[in-house]
C-alpha cells in the first residue's frame, strides 16, 4: 500500500472524527456502505466507454514511493483500499500507482472525480441498493428519542463548559455547596410548615383560658366540644374542687410505650413516679393510697428485636408488667390501635376497696364484666398486694378485678404524678352522669333553653339532636325490655343490634345473663365519652401524644368499628382524633383540655417548656394576670377582648395602660429558643434542681446579685406551702425527658424535698416562741394585776381605818347624830 492510500486514509479518519452527533456519524456509516456497494457494481458491471490507462501510458511518471516517508501502520481503522468516491483525493507525493492500470480486480475507481464529473448512470448505480445486498434499509430516524438525545447534547455541552468543575478538588467543594444549600432549604421548609414559632402563654392557660385559642371565640358547629369551656375573661376554676375526697375512686389503665432496648428507662419508672408514694397518695399526708388503688401502670411493647427477645423475656418474667404486642415495633403503624384492641378484651383493674367509706360507683354498661387478677408487679397498688396477700393466707379467692373507667395512652419520655391524674379522671368521670341527667332534663322539656349548644350550634339543629337523642333511647329501653322476655334466642339479636355502640367480648357474653344484658342496654347511654389530655389545636385537633385518657366505652367502640380499623396508620396522635371524630355519637364526646399542668422538661426548649409548677406558684400568676387585665383595661362590655399575638407590637393601650402578652409566655427558668444554661455555674446537685422550679428564688439568682445560692436555698418554699396545704392540684405530665438525667432532676424535683423548708421551720419556731412569750406576758400581767388590786383594796381599808379612829372622823359622827330626827328629845 503506497502514502497516497495512508494519507487518503488519514484524509478519511479525520473528516469522520470531526462528526460530534449520533446523526452525523449514522450518516458517515451510510456513506460507507454505498460506496462498498458502488464498488462492487463497477466491478461486476463496469461503465461503457471508460479509458484504460496502460502502464506504457506516457502520462506514467516514475515512482518516487521510495522517497516519500511512509508510516509503520494504518491511522484509520477503515480498509486501506477504500476512498470515498465523493471526496477528491489530493496528494502530493506521486507514486507509481497513479499510472498504473486500474483493473477490477483492485476494487479501486476509476472514476476520483467529484459527482458533477460522473454520468448519470454511474450516479444512479451509486445511490442505488443493488438487488444482491442482503442489508436492510436505512432505517427512518425515530423522533421519539429526539428529546434524549437533546437532553445528552445539553449535557455533554454543560460538562465541557469552561465554568462548570473538572478539578477534583473543585467538584467536591461545589458538592459541599449544594449540600448546605438542600440543608439550608429542608430546614426554611421545615420553619414554614412548624406551627410552633413563638412561645405558649402557659400562664394564661393557668389563669385566664378564653384569651387564646381555642376558647377565644366559638367554634364551628362541626368541632369538638372542648372543656372546661369558660366564659370569655373568667378565671378557670382552682383545682381541687370541693367535694372530691367524698367520690370513690376511678378505674385507669396506664400503657406506657416502650421499646425492647429501652430497660433503663423502664427501670426509672417502676423506681419513681409509678410507686412512690408522694405520686400515688397525693402531697401532705396523703390518703394512703385509696385514691390510685385502681391505679395499674403496664409497658406496651410490640414484637422485640432477636438479640433483646430472651432479654425481654427475662424481664417479663421478673417484673409481670410488660404487655407484648403481637406487631412489629413501632410508633405510627397500628401499634395504638393495636393496644387499644388488646385493651378491649384484657385490660381489667382493681374494684373499689371498702365502698362504704365514699359515696357509691355509678353504674355502667362494663360494670359487670369481672375477671380474676392477674399476677402482680412489684409497683401495683398496696391496696392490692393486701388483699391478694389476705385471701392467699386464708385461702380465699380475691377479689375480682373489674373493667377500668380509662385507658391511658402515654410514652416513656413522660413523667407521670398518678394522684393528680386520677383526681381529675376521677372528678370528669363523676361529673359525666350529673351533665347527662341535665341534658335529659333539657331534652323533655321543649320550652327549657338552658341547654345551648356550646359549639354555636342553630336551635334547629339542637331539638333535632335532642329528639333524636330521646328517640334512640325511647327505643332502646323498649327493645331492652322485649329481649328480657324472649329470652336467649333474643340475647344474640341484642348483641348485633349494638354494635358499633356495644358489642361484648366472648368471655363478657358467657357471663352476663338475660337481665344483666338488658341492663347494660340501659347504661349504655350513660357510659362516659371522655377524651381528656392536652389539646394542641392549629390545623389539626388533637390530644398530644404524651399522655391522652379514653373512657372505656370508646375504647371498646375502636376496638370493634370496621372504619378505624381502615385508618390505623399515620401519627398515632392525630389518628386517635379522627377516630373519636368519626364516633356514632361524636356530638356528645367530652375534650377535656389540661393545658396548664402538663408541660415539657424545663431543658428541652420548646414552646411547651417552662420551670417545675407548683399551686403556689400558679396563684402568684393568677393573681399578676388579673391585675394585667385590670390595668390594661382592655374589655368589651363584661369581657375581655383577647390580644391578637404574643408579640410586642400588639401591645393593647387603651386608656394610657399597656397590655404585654409576650410576658404571659415569660419564664424565669428558661427561654424559647435558647439552650438552659444554669444561672450560677458551680451549683450543687440540690441547688441546680432547685433552680429549674418556676418562681423559686433560686431560678432568679444571676450574675452580680448579692443573694447567694445558700440564702436562696434556705428560703425556698417547702412542699407544703407549695400545694397550700392540699394533696392534690399540681403538675401532671412533665414531658419530652430525652436523657435520664432529666429524668431523676424531675423526680428530685417533684417527689423530694422536705415538707417544711429552712425558714419556714424557722418562721414557725418563731412564730411559737411569741406565741409563748405573749401567753407569758400575760399571765405575768395578769398576776401583777390581781396582786395590785389586792395591795390597792388593803390601803384603801387601812386608809378608812385611819380616818375613823380620827377625832374629826369622831366629831363628824356627833353631828350626824344630832341632826338625826328626834335626837333633842
Amino acid at each position: 500500500m503506497d502514502a497516497c492510500e495512508f494519507e487518503g486514509t488519514d484524509h478519511l479518519h479525520q473528516r469522520g472524527g470531526d462528526v460530534d452527533d449520533d446523526d452525523e456519524m449514522r450518516s458517515s456509516s451510510s456513506t460507507f456502505l454505498s460506496n462498498r456497494r458502488h464498488q462492487q457494481s463497477l466491478f461486476l458491471f463496469p461503465p461503457p466507454n471508460q479509458a484504460q490507462p496502460t502502464r506504457s501510458s506516457p502520462s506514467s511518471v516514475p515512482s518516487t514511493a521510495a522517497s516519500t516517508p511512509l508510516p509503520s501502520r494504518s491511522t484509520s481503522p477503515l480498509p486501506s483500499f477504500y476512498h470515498p468516491p465523493n471526496s477528491t483525493q489530493s496528494s502530493s507525493c506521486p507514486s507509481d500507482s497513479d499510472s498504473e492500470e486500474r483493473t477490477f480486480l483492485l476494487g479501486r475507481s476509476e472514476n476520483s472525480g467529484s459527482s458533477s464529473t460522473r454520468t448519470w448512470r454511474q450516479n444512479t448505480l451509486a445511490n442505488r441498493r443493488p438487488w444482491w445486498s442482503v442489508s436492510s434499509p436505512r432505517r427512518r430516524r425515530q423522533h421519539g428519542w429526539r428529546i434524549t438525545r437533546q437532553l445528552k447534547r445539553i449535557l455533554r455541552k454543560t460538562i465541557l463548559h469552561p465554568i462548570c468543575a473538572i478539578q477534583p478538588l473543585t467538584i467536591v467543594l461545589i458538592l459541599i455547596l449544594f449540600s448546605l444549600f438542600a440543608i439550608a432549604l429542608t430546614l426554611l421548609i421545615m420553619y414554614i410548615l412548624n406551627p410552633d414559632k413563638e412561645p405558649l402563654p402557659w400562664r394564661a392557660y393557668c389563669s385566664v383560658p378564653s384569651l387564646f385559642p381555642p376558647f377565644d371565640k366559638p367554634v364551628s358547629s362541626d368541632s369538638p366540644r372542648i372543656y372546661p369551656n369558660t366564659t370569655a375573661g373568667e378565671m378557670v376554676p382552682r383545682f381541687p374542687p370541693p367535694g372530691l375526697e367524698e367520690l370513690p375512686p376511678v378505674g385507669v389503665f396506664a400503657g406506657v410505650f416502650t421499646t425492647d432496648n429501652a430497660f433503663e428507662r423502664r427501670q426509672l419508672i417502676r423506681t419513681t413516679w409509678a410507686s412512690h408514694p408522694r405520686s400515688r397518695e397525693g402531697a401532705g399526708v396523703g390518703d394512703n393510697g385509696t385514691g390510685t388503688s385502681r391505679t395499674i401502670v403496664r409497658f406496651i411493647m410490640g414484637q422485640p428485636r432477636k438479640d433483646w427477645e430472651r432479654r425481654v423475656k427475662l424481664e417479663m418474667e421478673t417484673y409481670k408488667d410488660i404487655i407484648m404486642l403481637p406487631v412489629a415495633e413501632n410508633m405510627n403503624h397500628g401499634k395504638t390501635h393495636t393496644f387499644f384492641s388488646w385493651a378491649a378484651i384484657n385490660a381489667f383493674v382493681p374494684p373499689v376497696y371498702n365502698p362504704s367509706s365514699r359515696l357509691p360507683s355509678p353504674e355502667f354498661s362494663y360494670s359487670n364484666s369481672t375477671s380474676t387478677p392477674p399476677p402482680l408487679a412489684p409497683h401495683d397498688p398496696l391496696l392490692a398486694w393486701d388483699d391478694v396477700l389476705t385471701s392467699a393466707k386464708d385461702d380465699e379467692k380475691a377479689s375480682p378485678w373489674v373493667r377500668p373507667d380509662y385507658v391511658v395512652k402515654l410514652d416513656d419520655d413522660s413523667f407521670v404524678m398518678l394522684a393528680e391524674l386520677e383526681a381529675r379522671l376521677r372528678w370528669e368521670l363523676h361529673q359525666w352522669p350529673q351533665k347527662k341527667q341535665t341534658d335529659e332534663k333539657s331534652g323533655e322539656d321543649a320550652g327549657d333553653d338552658d341547654e345551648l349548644p356550646e359549639d354555636g350550634q342553630d336551635s334547629l339543629t339542637t331539638v333535632t339532636r335532642r329528639s333524636s337523642r330521646s328517640t334512640l333511647r325511647t327505643s332502646a329501653t323498649s327493645f331492652a325490655k322485649a329481649i328480657s322476655t324472649a329470652g336467649a334466642t333474643a340475647s344474640r339479636l341484642l348483641n348485633d343490634v349494638l354494635t358499633p355502640f356495644e358489642a361484648p367480648s366472648s368471655s363478657l357474653s358467657s357471663s352476663l345473663s338475660s337481665s344483666s344484658r338488658t341492663l347494660s342496654l340501659q347504661n349504655q347511654f350513660n357510659d362516659p365519652l371522655i377524651y381528656w389530655g392536652y389539646l394542641i389545636y392549629n390545623r389539626h385537633s388533637f390530644m398530644a401524644g404524651e399522655l391522652y385518657a379514653v373512657s372505656w366505652s370508646l375504647v371498646d367502640w375502636i376496638a370493634q368499628d370496621a372504619t378505624v380499623k381502615t385508618m390505623k396508620k399515620g401519627p398515632e396522635d392525630q389518628q386517635t382524633a379522627r377516630w373519636m371524630k368519626i364516633h356514632p355519637r361524636a356530638s356528645e364526646v367530652r375534650w377535656v383540655s389540661e393545658k396548664c399542668w402538663i408541660y415539657n422538661h424545663p431543658r428541652s426548649g420548646t414552646v411547651y417548656t417552662h420551670g417545675f409548677l407548683f399551686p403556689s406558684e400558679v396563684t402568684r400568676v393568677r393573681n399578676q394576670v388579673a391585675e394585667d387585665l385590670e390595668k390594661s383595661k382592655v374589655k368589651r362590655g363584661t369581657t375581655y377582648s383577647p390580644p391578637a399575638s404574643l408579640s410586642d407590637d400588639s401591645v393593647s393601650n387603651i386608656g394610657g395602660s399597656s397590655l404585654n402578652p409576650s410576658s404571659w409566655a415569660h419564664s424565669s427558668v428558661s427561654t424559647f429558643g435558647v439552650r438552659y444554661t444554669p444561672p450560677l455555674p458551680d451549683l450543687s446537685t440540690i441547688h441546680s434542681v432547685e433552680a429549674l422550679v418556676e418562681g423559686s428564688p433560686m431560678s432568679h439568682l444571676r450574675e452580680g446579685t448579692p443573694m447567694s445560692p445558700d440564702h436562696a436555698w434556705k428560703h425556698r418554699e417547702g412542699r407544703r406551702t407549695r400545694y397550700e396545704d392540699k394533696r392534690v392540684g399540681g403538675t401532671v405530665v412533665v414531658h419530652y425527658i430525652k436523657k435520664n438525667m432529666w429524668f431523676l432532676e424531675t423526680a428530685m424535683a417533684l417527689l423530694h424535698d422536705r415538707e417544711v423548708s429552712e425558714s419556714e421551720e424557722y418562721e414557725e419556731e418563731r412564730r411559737k416562741a411569741i406565741e409563748r412569750d405573749g401567753l407569758e406576758r400575760k399571765k405575768t400581767v395578769g398576776v401583777n394585776m390581781r396582786s395590785r388590786n389586792r395591795h390597792l383594796q388593803k390601803l384603801i381599808v387601812q386608809e378608812q381605818a385611819k380616818l375613823a379612829e380620827s377625832p374629826v372622823a369622831q366629831l363628824e359622827e356627833e353631828d350626824v347624830v344630832s341632826s338625826e330626827p328626834g335626837s333633842s328629845e
